[in-house]
Formats: structure tokens, sequence, C-alpha cells
């Protein structure tokens, strides 16, 4: 059995080819948007409807397998580091976008200036300036 189909029934998910070729793009690593999921997920299966692809991103963002990350001005973006309470970095030039570990020092993230009533157990921080290679040109 492969590890994929381990994490699916583990998460109590039927195993299904969809389910274990979009989490085999997800578990390459990476922030993937839909489009290019469905990419992969095509050039394995030959066939698979873009709703397909979403309805199986919603099953493992639900059973905790996946997460969807909305940056601002970007499309929804979905990965598979999930339950570490991880941020973002995104770069205002090319886009791309790394996973930052933790936030240092003092952490409003974390600790919101009112809850509201809330029991808060996760922030979501991003990240927003320039990669090296963005930067580099900038300064070129």
């Amino acid at each position: 059995m492969s590890i994929g189909a381990e994490m699916l029934r583990a998460s109590g998910l039927r195993v299904t080819r969809q389910r274990l070729a979009v989490l085999d793009v997800l578990t390459a690593g990476g922030h993937h948007e839909v489009d290019e999921i469905t990419r992969q997920v095509r050039a394995r299966l030959d066939s698979v409807s873009t709703q397909a692809v979403y309805d199986v991103l919603g099953a493992l963002s639900r059973a905790g397998l996946a997460r969807r990350i909305e940056p601002a001005g970007s499309p929804a973006l979905y990965e598979a580091r999930v339950g570490d309470n991880h941020h973002h970095i995104v770069c205002r030039g090319c886009g791309v976008i790394e996973d930052v570990d933790c936030a240092v020092g003092e952490k409003p993230c974390l600790e919101p200036s009112s809850r509201h009533g809330f029991v808060v157990d996760e922030a979501e921080v991003t990240f927003w300036g320039l990669c090296p290679s963005c930067a580099s040109l900038r300064e070129s």
C-alpha cells in the first residue's frame, strides 16, 4: 500500500485514483494553483475534470491533508504542509512563495489585541517583499 493510500485511509477518506494523484502532486512540495495541479494530474491519469480536482482538494483540506492559502491578489494555492501553523513570504516582483517556519520576536500574529471571545488555535501571516533575484534586479 502506498503512503498516499495510508494517509487517505487514516483520514477516513476512500482511496481513489484522483485523490492519490492530487496528493502526489501536493506532497512533492511547493504551493500550487488548481490549474497546475490539474495539469499534473492529467499527465498521470489522462482524463480528469477541473471540478474533480477542486472536489478532491476540498476533501483533502477538510481531512487535514492539504492547506489552502490565498495571498492577496493571487489565486488560491494548495500545499501538503499542514498542522504546523507555518506562515508564508511572497515576492512582490515574481510572485514566488516560500514557507516561513515561525514568526520570531514579538508575536502579535499569535496574540491578537482582542479575541472577541474566540479561542485562538491558529494564525495565518503573509509577509511581502522581494526575493533575492528580484531585489538584485532592482539594484542593477
